[in-house]
């Protein structure tokens, strides 16, 4: 009887063990993820606000323009900006802007 009043507790304890393991890991690796998808979306969100502030000012864009890459870009008209496009294997070109209506 002795034997019983002393393995009964081990055992429990051991239970108790395992399902407190159990359900730390379960919580680890929830936290974990939500974790990677916090900084997945806190990288979007600066990508974004970096679009954003470029894109709201032209000026921004000419600076940033000057800045980085001195004389490599022209401005050209918007008539002769074409879209191409690959239908069925055959090259496709479009303007962007019909000005003859």
């Amino acid at each position: 009887m002795k034997k019983y009043l002393f393995f009964t507790p081990i055992i429990l304890l051991i239970f108790a063990t395992a399902l407190t393991k159990n359900s730390t890991k379960k919580l680890d690796k929830d936290i974990f993820q939500i974790k990677e998808n916090i900084s997945i979306l806190e990288d979007r969100h600066e990508l974004t606000l970096l679009d954003y502030s470029i894109l709201t000012s032209p000026k921004k864009l000419i600076q940033f323009q000057r800045f980085y890459f001195d004389d490599k870009f022209e401005q050209k008209k918007i008539e002769n900006v074409n879209t191409i496009s690959i239908i069925n294997d055959k090259l496709i070109i479009n303007k962007m802007v019909n000005i003859d209506e």
